[in-house]
């Protein structure tokens, strides 16, 4: 039978476990700006493509562009942005990089913003971080580590590519 004691550390240690876990393998910082939450959404086997999602914090007073990227996952990295024309979602290259003001956040998103791993050399699956770099204008470049998630992405953003 467990004591109280016992338990109480049992329970502390899971609860210290969960928080260092999660706060370290969200949030990167390059310069002023702060990438969060990356992660990319399991493929199906076969698939060309895989979409990238992460939010940008520019805590700086000067503006930044993302200009690039790249990963062992796929033989390129683009960012995209979709839009609706005349009832059809379109989806295209943000070409000259993608602007971060001063103090400004921007989310990349299913649907809206994101980067777009093209060329696929390995399904992406639940479980299995994926290693990236993204380029940034000014600030320069910053390794990361993706999150796998299910396609419906990380419970706190309740979205889907």
């Amino acid at each position: 039978m467990m004591t109280c004691k016992k338990l109480m550390w049992l329970l502390a240690a899971m609860v210290l476990a969960l928080f260092s876990n999660a706060a370290a393998a969200t949030d990167y910082k390059v310069g002023a700006l702060e990438i969060k939450n990356p992660w990319i959404p399991v493929t199906p086997k076969g698939a060309p493509v895989a979409g990238g999602y992460l939010t940008i914090v520019n805590t700086g007073t000067v503006a930044d562009r993302l200009v690039g990227g790249s990963s062992p996952l796929a033989t390129r990295f683009e960012i995209h942005r979709m839009t609706m024309d005349q009832g059809i979602m379109r989806m295209r290259p943000v070409t000259g990089g993608l602007e971060i003001k001063p103090g400004e956040t921007v989310e990349l998103k299913p649907g809206s913003l994101h980067g777009m791993f093209v060329g696929l050399k390995q399904p992406v699956e639940k479980g299995r971080p994926i290693k990236g770099t993204l380029v940034f204008e000014k600030a320069g470049t910053v390794d990361i580590e993706y999150a796998v998630e299910s396609p419906g992405g990380p419970p706190a953003t309740h979205s889907g590519h």
